[in-house]
C-alpha cells in the first residue's frame, strides 16, 4: 500500500468517526460500550483459561 493511499484511508476513517460522534453521540456511546463489553468478556475468558491450567 502506498504511503499516500494510507494517509487518505486514515483521514477518511478519522473523518467518519468524528462525523458519527458528532451526529449520533448516543449511538456512538452504545457502540463503544458494546465493544468494551466484548473486550471484557474476552479478557475474562482468557483469565479463566489460565486459572484452570494452574489449579
Amino acid at each position: 500500500m502506498s504511503p499516500g493511499l494510507k494517509k487518505i484511508l486514515i483521514f477518511g476513517v478519522v473523518a467518519l468517526v468524528l462525523f458519527l460522534l458528532i451526529s449520533r453521540p448516543t449511538e456512538s456511546a452504545d457502540a463503544v460500550r458494546s465493544a468494551l463489553a466484548w473486550l471484557q468478556d474476552g479478557a475474562e475468558a482468557i483469565i479463566t483459561f489460565f486459572q484452570s491450567l494452574f489449579t
